[in-house]
């Protein structure tokens, strides 16, 4: 025998070349111009054997009889026996135009060039999507009963059969296949579609919440699932079985799940929780379907849908899969195949593979950019507090992976060093006088940077002013907290304020802001300090709503204690574990790659947590450590008492400070 295959190249189309070879008989490939390099590809996973039975024919399934000359027809049309027509697209997010040109004139070409080399039999690969959305059982015989066929992909697939049954002049044989995933026993699969949409869901919960905790999710839908294996041998097997000419076959797996059932065996695949409360959105169905079509159309449903989706890498045309009410009847096709060895296995055993190959192999998350130079190059970068410690540091690291570093503090000769140390390295950067707590000088900075250099990608709020004072050594020291304020956050905030409208003109930003472990932990002594970087937090996380859709992102660091100047008046902190410099600069570059809400260290995350389940309990603590560690000299005030603050320190107020890594007291 000889067969010719269209749309070898592709997933399926490539594995059934993968099947056939085991037949004797040369296998004429089509293959687009420009696509050599996939048939290649193909060669090297078919025995060496077999190279030489496998024939490339150039050719588009676009153009009329597949582009072939009347040459080419010719010598076709003296061997070939059975044409395989899997050249389609199999995608639900693709355009109604590009599936248009695929399925619909595609298929007909291949009907037409089929005719002309007068073959024993065509083979259409169709799919169970010709149903539409069928309420039902739909058989194998059923074609015409299709409904809701208003998706462009169920009626592409749809019209693409209808012209095999109306204009096909030699025998044909039709295969619909279920959802085809992953090969059942490596997983493999070439992108995401279909039921890999929730993949991404069952990861971000699997990396939020432990497995054991029970979930509600949804019951709606129904899904049918295959494995690329089971198609392809199913296929092979019943288009060599003598008479069944005309015949339509449904290659399904027997049970069909709801999208709560598929995601739960995913989640056990995942090692995620599982949708333990599942409820059908039936159950709505007392609301009136006018008042549901206004509530979805409503700008802030159609938004938040819309960010969900995106959020998920799920287009809106896939969630036409939780409408899915069809089940499949497959009697004709399990008849033919008893007896052979073929058979779908329970989704349950192979979906472990089809997880881990999903995951090691397609994860979005893979594809996106996490080096630092990715996120920087040729990015312009305004860095408060460049002058010393984690400024300092951040602009040569940033500077050193090719971003344009805009350096400010109120010392031009400590900008004038950095900014040399950066050139001499290779880097960008610019300096500029600015003393951040005066809102004037911060105007005439952006002013003055957008006007020398264009608009700021990205702000990153270092510079600030910490005070270690007790309460009650505050009562007639006021002006601490306005200082403090005036800096950590008025000053800060009109930053922001600045370069937001640029940020946002070109659609693209992120605010950075150094905050404090200290936001989290609720250290004694540091009052001021802490509701000054509370209130940047807070700012912050409000504006992130308002900007989440013009691709501006908002950042705050709880910096721990750092050894920098800002801690060497505090002698006490000598003794203290304390972040290196380097240490804390990776904190910068992991919010500028990820762009969280949040970073912080592991104690940070314990003490955010301890202080929403155990409030009291963080407060008591904080109080014995408040008990445990004096007020540093300076901070006393007293008159006249200029007397360097001593260095002795109790063997518990090292443990404590070794145990809370990070923290201050």
């Amino acid at each position: 025998m000889s067969y010719f295959v269209t749309g070898a190249t592709g997933f399926i189309g490539g594995f059934f070349v993968e099947q056939l070879v085991a037949r004797p008989g040369k296998i004429h490939l089509l293959v687009r111009e420009g696509s050599e390099h996939k048939l290649e590809a193909l060669k090297q996973r078919l025995p060496a054997s077999a190279w030489e039975r496998v024939v490339a024919v150039k050719g588009d399934i676009t153009l009329p009889n597949l582009g072939l000359s009347a040459e080419q027809l010719e010598q076709l049309s003296a061997h070939v026996e059975h044409f395989y027509h899997f050249a389609a697209v199999y995608d639900m997010a693709a355009d109604e135009a590009s599936q248009v040109m695929a399925n619909v004139n595609g298929t007909l070409n291949a009907v037409q060039a089929a005719k002309v080399l007068d073959v024993k039999c065509f083979h259409h690969i169709s799919s169970v999507a010709v149903s539409g959305l069928f309420k039902g059982t739909f058989r194998e015989d059923m074609f015409e009963e299709a409904e809701n066929l208003s998706h462009p992909y169920f009626r592409t697939k749809h019209d693409s059969e209808k012209i095999v049954r109306e204009k096909c002049s030699v025998p044909y044989r039709i295969y619909r296949p279920g959802a085809v995933i992953g090969h059942s026993r490596t997983g493999e699969i070439d992108k995401i579609d279909g039921p890999y949409y929730s993949f991404k869901v069952i990861q971000k919960i699997r990396d939020v919440f432990p497995k054991w905790i029970p979930l509600v999710g949804m019951e709606t839908g129904l899904n049918n699932l295959v494995p690329v294996d089971f198609v392809v041998k199913a296929i092979d097997h019943l288009s060599h079985l003598d008479g069944q000419d005309g015949g339509c076959f449904h290659i399904t797996d027997n049970d069909h799940y709801s999208v709560g059932q598929m995601m739960n065996i995913f989640a056990e695949a995942a090692h995620a929780p599982k949708f333990t409360l599942r409820f059908d959105p039936k159950i709505f169905n007392f609301v009136p379907s006018i008042l549901k079509d206004i509530l979805a159309k409503l700008p802030p449903v159609k938004r938040l849908r819309a960010t969900l989706l995106e959020r998920f890498g799920m287009p809106e045309s896939a969630t036409v899969f939780m409408k899915y009410e069809t089940r499949y009847d497959n009697k004709k096709t399990r008849q033919l195949l008893e007896g052979s060895g073929i058979s779908v296995p329970k989704l349950a055993s192979y979906a472990p593979q089809v997880w881990d190959y999903w995951e090691r192999n397609l994860d979005p998350d893979l594809f996106i950019d996490r080096t630092l130079e990715g996120q920087v190059a040729d990015r312009l970068v305004l860095i408060t507090g460049a002058s010393a410690g984690i400024g300092k540091a951040t602009a040569i690291r940033l500077a050193a992976a090719g971003a344009r570093v805009v350096l400010t503090a109120r010392s031009e000769d400590k900008l004038q060093v950095v900014r040399e140390e950066i050139e001499a390295a290779g880097g960008k950067a610019y300096s500029y006088c600015c003393d951040v707590s005066d809102l004037e000088s911060c105007d005439s900075l952006v002013a003055q940077v957008e006007k020398d250099l264009g608009h700021v990608d990205i702000l990153i709020n270092n510079a600030g002013r910490s005070i270690r004072r007790s309460v009650d050594l505050a009562y007639d020291r006021f002006h601490d907290f306005e200082r403090t304020m005036q800096l950590n956050y008025f000053g800060a905030l009109r930053l922001i304020l600045r370069v937001l409208p640029g940020m946002t003109e070109q659609r693209r930003g992120h605010v950075i802001n150094i905050s404090s472990l200290g936001v989290l932990s609720n250290p004694p002594r540091f009052s001021a300090y802490v509701a000054s970087k509370s209130a940047l937090e807070g700012f912050s996380r409000c504006a992130a709503s308002e900007f989440s859709d013009k691709n501006i992102h908002f950042t705050n660091i709880n910096m721990p204690l750092v050894r920098t100047e800002m801690i060497a008046p505090t002698k006490i902190y000598e003794y203290a574990p304390a972040l290196e410099v380097d240490e804390a600069i990776d904190l910068v570059v992991d919010a500028i790659i990820n762009k969280r809400h949040r970073v912080a260290t592991g104690m940070g995350v314990f003490m955010s947590f301890a202080g929403a389940v155990f409030p009291k309990f963080l407060e008591i603590f904080n109080n014995a450590t408040y008990r445990m560690f004096p007020d540093s000299v300076p901070t006393q005030g007293k008159p006249g008492d200029t007397k360097p603050e001593a260095l002795e320190t109790t063997s518990e107020q090292v443990a404590m400070a070794t145990l809370m890594k990070g923290i201050h007291f």
